[in-house]
């Protein structure tokens, strides 16, 4: 099935939800005047890494920044994903992914299980302990969140539950460019899927992000990479072309599990 997928590379204001709300919004409407299916937002794109206060703009998932959202998705008639703080059930403040349909509706929220210490999450977020894996009609999408790249398991797992595509937004910053660019044709590479993400740009304190979001294919192939500059980036893709791929290397019939789990 084509897919036509925009990804939202902003700048993020940091502590300012209602101005980046309002880019956010001229993203959507400009996504849908480009016939997108889909827009991809960057990790935290609502407050930046303002950890010190993310208790102050946490809501439930479906409230607050959330129900937004979900507004623009209905407004824009979108599928709309991105990360913001969110309370979580269990109590805490998650990094929390959703992808919500242009009905409003949050089909995955996904809590972002692995921390990461070089900006301090573990000392104001709670990990979570679930992947997400949204039904679409393209396909099953799984949610990562930026440090996650680095985590091959959990791509894994998601291209072994039938995942075509992967969804991340992220905060990546310099001086780590080359890890970006090869982690993310890494995960589609090893996993015959496709991945999609989202990075932000411009300066929080003294970190610099460096945006290059982009979509590589299951062959590893990139579809669409930006620069560092805030941009809207547009590309179709065809999900037939995992299972295509998938035949022309058969990796997941090749697999040894009964081998992997033993001890060493």
């Amino acid at each position: 099935m084509e897919l036509t997928i925009s990804l939202g590379q902003m700048d993020v204001a940091l502590g300012q939800p209602e101005r980046n709300l309002e880019t956010v919004r001229a993203l959507a409407a400009e996504a849908a005047a480009r016939g997108s299916d889909v827009l991809l937002l960057p990790e935290l794109w609502s407050s930046g890494y303002d950890l010190e206060r993310a208790a102050e703009y946490a809501a439930p998932v479906g409230e607050g920044i959330f129900a937004a959202v979900a507004g623009l998705a209905r407004e824009y008639h979108l599928y709309i994903a991105g990360s913001s703080l969110a309370q979580m059930a269990g109590g805490g403040v998650g990094n929390t992914a959703t992808l919500v349909d242009p009905q409003g509706r949050t089909l995955a929220s996904y809590n972002k299980v692995h921390l990461f210490r070089l900006m301090d999450e573990e000392k104001y977020l709670a990990a979570g302990n679930e992947l997400a894996l949204a039904e679409t009609p393209w396909g099953r999408s799984g949610l990562a969140i930026c440090y996650d790249l680095r985590f091959p398991e959990q791509f894994r797992a998601y291209a072994l539950a039938g995942a075509a595509l992967v969804l991340l937004p992220a905060e990546w910053p310099h001086p780590r460019l080359d890890h970006w660019r090869i982690l993310l044709r890494a995960r589609a590479i090893e996993n015959q899927l496709f991945v999609a993400a989202c990075n932000r740009v411009g300066r929080s304190g003294e970190t610099c992000f460096f945006g290059h979001s982009a979509i590589v294919d299951p062959w590893g192939e990139v579809v669409v990479e930006g620069g560092e500059e805030a941009a809207l980036l547009t590309a179709t893709i065809d999900t037939a072309r995992v299972d295509e791929v998938r035949s022309r290397i058969p990796i997941f019939a090749d697999r040894r599990p009964d081998v992997y789990g033993q001890k060493l």
